[in-house]
């Protein structure tokens, strides 16, 4: 377990946030749709972007894909980064040769260098925020990586032990009980506690990280037509309606269970300001059929804020130009987004008497 190390914060001379970006399996669309993002100048006036990559690799990339009019610029650490530029940490030197569209053990070790530089800049707020890039959670894995994905090495990096991995686009939120688990394992991790748990950390990450003052969450069944009434499974009545109940009695408006089919195949969906799913395809399955190369993955109940495209590596269209960038983009724009919320929800919840009993000590 590494704990997140605490830091004096370093501001930014521009002001605009830094972004740190992990670039992902280099066999992948990452650096396409990174690159692609930041073609539209327009991206340099909110945001200062940082890319942990070697610049060898990007320009490979820059080359793979017939871009002229598009520079790096190499800076030594993220404090000296430039406002007005797309700016790269070589986070290795050495030459790295390019598999494009496939699975390989350097695609694995390069993305998780990535991930772990921009990880310990934002641990020491050299950075604001941090959008990774796909990476393959299989050719990842090793000692420094024995986790199931991003969601999950996060977590264990800040200390948290209850993540919740949000699919957002618009006002489309899906929450997932369990993350990146087996389907044979889902029924036997669901518990009342655990659900409480995910429900508390939704309704808070609705209210500080999404701006919403009373978000109203949709609670779906695990079992077919939500168990009818214990037919085709006794979950829901032993396990997810009493987790709804006890999560309302602590003021979260939650509400369900729902069959997740009749639910979000009709228009009642919209109603909801977030909806909680069981598990992972259970949610994201009508998530990207309703949002797919618009929605981001961002991972609530962490101190620091982090997002990602809701696509994985592409390898059958990587190197090939025709990837969309929109995912990444909106990516970018949700971390901004989050972090900005948060900062107001600090600043509203800051208790005015205790503010006052301060000036008064100090005489002011």
């Amino acid at each position: 377990m590494v704990a997140r190390k605490k830091h004096s914060k370093s501001k930014p001379k521009s002001g605009k946030l830094r972004v740190g970006i992990s670039v992902g399996d280099i066999n992948g669309i990452g650096l396409e749709v990174i690159i692609k993002t930041f073609l539209d100048s327009r991206m340099f006036e909110i945001c200062t972007p940082v890319i942990y990559v070697s610049h060898s690799m990007a320009r490979a990339h820059r080359k793979l894909l017939g871009i002229q009019d598009f520079s790096f610029q190499v800076v030594e650490d993220a404090d000296k980064a430039n406002s007005k530029k797309t700016n790269v940490i070589e986070v290795w030197k050495e030459e790295v040769p390019l598999e494009i569209g496939n699975s390989t053990a350097e695609g694995g070790k390069y993305a998780f260098l990535s991930l772990d530089a921009a990880t310990r800049d934002l641990a020491a707020n050299k950075l604001d925020v941090l959008v990774t890039a796909p990476i393959n959670k299989h050719n990842i894995q090793s000692e420094d990586f024995p986790f199931a994905g991003h969601t999950e090495y996060l977590a264990n990096y800040a200390n948290e032990d209850h993540p919740l991995m949000i699919l957002a686009h618009d006002n489309l939120r899906m929450g997932t009980v369990t993350g990146h688990v087996a389907l044979k394992d889902v029924a036997g991790l669901i518990t009342k506690e655990l659900i409480v748990k995910k429900l508390e950390i939704f309704n808070k990450s609705l209210i500080q990280d999404f701006g919403l003052t009373r978000p109203n969450i949709a609670v779906l069944g695990l079992n077919p037509h939500s168990g009818d009434n214990g037919t085709i499974g006794k979950e829901e009545q032993e396990i997810i309606i009493p987790a709804i109940e006890e999560a309302f009695s602590k003021g979260i408006r939650a509400f369900g269970p729902f069959p997740s089919d009749g639910f979000m195949g009709s228009p009642n969906y919209k109603k909801y300001d977030g909806i909680l799913s069981m598990y992972h395809d259970q949610g994201l399955t009508p998530f990207k059929v309703l949002s797919f190369d618009q929605g981001v993955n961002f991972t609530a109940g962490l101190p620091i804020v982090r997002t990602s495209p809701d696509h994985g590596t592409g390898y059958d269209i990587a190197g090939k130009n025709v990837a969309s960038e929109q995912s990444f983009r909106n990516a970018v724009y949700l971390a901004l987004e989050v972090f900005r919320n948060r900062k107001d929800y600090r600043k509203l919840s800051e208790n005015p008497l205790k503010k006052a009993k301060i000036r008064d000590n100090r005489g002011d």
